[in-house]
């Protein structure tokens, strides 16, 4: 049997009490070491759903949120848990690279020392292993000390994702990271996913659904706050069981 890492029940959105939904009545599971794909048109709520699974949408005044999302049986809305380790946990990755204004070494080794890390050596150790896993390292491990936003725009979002799994995540959230990127750092991108899945569990949000197809064990289709289908990639993109996915698939809308 497949091992869910998250389980989503009847998860809803709006942005205010008695606003539209932005979400509605969404139930999924997200398996473990496995890359699971969100897609659908603009506006769909792909993104919301994305930010809901390691609370980014407490920072929106207002909103309100009703349903559960649990990660390893625990219920991350309950009001005992502790946001900043739930984020340590489940780590994000923009859709912009946002590197930090300091030195390449500097970015990933800020988690780290924020979570009480003062070890030099060890510290050193963790910057090398991220910026391996990243497929960063041999790009840059002569140039630690130069300043983040020296590299290119495809190597920025590679020291994201670094930056993102030097705190040791259990689960990587990535919102349209290639959506900036050329053809050429976006196939690295997509090839560092892929490996990245044997040590964490990756949600993705994409615009590009060949990207989706490449790169997911699982799909889930979204549509106007709904989650309308999900299930095995191959499954979504050759025999999808809605309609409406089908009509979105092969570009009759969206």
């Amino acid at each position: 049997m497949d091992d869910v890492k998250m389980k989503i029940e009847s998860l809803s959105l709006s942005y205010s009490r008695g606003a539209p939904l932005a979400l509605k009545d969404v139930s999924m599971g997200i398996t473990a070491n496995s890359v699971t794909a969100f897609i659908g048109p603009s506006g769909c709520g792909k993104s919301t759903f994305l930010r809901c699974l390691n609370r980014m949408n407490d920072f929106v005044r207002d909103v309100y949120i009703k349903g559960m999302v649990m990660l390893d049986g625990m219920d991350i809305y309950s009001p005992d848990v502790d946001v900043t380790n739930l984020r340590r946990r489940v780590g994000m990755v923009f859709q912009r690279p946002n590197p930090f204004p300091f030195s390449i070494r500097d970015n990933i080794a800020y988690g780290p020392k924020l979570l009480g890390e003062r070890n030099r050596s060890k510290i050193e150790e963790i910057v090398e292993r991220s910026l391996i896993s990243a497929g960063l390292w041999e790009e840059v491990r002569d140039r630690l000390g130069e300043m983040a936003t020296s590299l290119s725009g495809g190597q920025q979002q590679r020291l994201c994702i670094a930056r993102a799994i030097a705190v040791e995540p259990e689960v990587l959230l990535m919102d349209e990271p290639t959506s900036a990127l050329d053809p050429i750092a976006t196939a690295r991108v997509e090839e560092l996913v892929r490996e990245l899945k044997k040590d964490y569990t990756v949600a993705i949000v994409t615009h590009n659904m060949q990207q989706a197809a490449r790169i997911s064990d699982t799909t889930a289709f979204f549509l106007m706050g709904e989650l309308v289908e999900y299930g095995p990639a191959d499954v979504i993109f050759t025999t999808p069981g809605d309609k409406r996915t089908e009509d979105y698939i092969t570009g009759r809308f969206g």
